[in-house]
């Protein structure tokens, strides 16, 4: 009888040990964090225009408006003398100090059944919000003008993108 109690008060303690686990698993608390930013807001400007002036077409060229607005020829094309041109102009509003990239696409002027194709160029490829979450941009651009235009006022549309990097 002894050894059979000394048997069971060995297993008792062997098997007591291995359930114990201590050791085995331990558990820590993590942590989790999320921040919500403002969205990019593009907005045109209010009576700003991609304008290419005023020109005649002689035998064909371009129309260069630089993002600053300044008009410039090439070919045989030529600005009449009083003329205005004009870059487009667009604000951004978002997070604060954030930096985004700016693309546009080309479009076309038309007249009635005329058109004239032009593309477009922004005064830089990407821009950093401001410290109070705001920044502008302008946009300038080349038109095609062939020989055959046809006078008229054209009017067209393209379109500016902003994201954030």
């Amino acid at each position: 009888m002894k050894k059979f109690v000394l048997a069971a008060a060995l297993v008792a303690f062997s098997s007591g040990t291995a359930f114990a686990a201590s050791g085995n698993t331990s558990t820590a608390t993590g942590s989790a964090a999320a921040t919500v930013v403002a969205p990019i807001v593009l907005t045109h400007t209010s009576g700003a225009s991609l304008n290419f002036g005023k020109f005649t077409t002689g035998t064909g060229g371009t129309v260069v408006v630089s993002s600053a607005g300044a008009a410039s020829v090439t070919g045989d094309v030529g600005i009449v003398p009083g003329s205005t041109s004009s870059a487009d102009a667009f604000t951004v509003a978002g997070d604060a100090s954030r930096s985004f990239s700016i693309a546009t696409t080309g479009g076309s002027v038309t007249s009635g059944a005329a058109s004239m194709a032009f593309t477009t160029a922004p005064s830089a490829a990407t821009g950093t919000l401001s410290t109070s979450g705001a920044a502008s941009f302008t946009v300038g651009g080349t038109l095609t003008v062939a020989s055959t235009a046809v006078a008229g006022a054209y009017t067209g549309t393209y379109t500016a993108t902003v994201t954030y990097n």
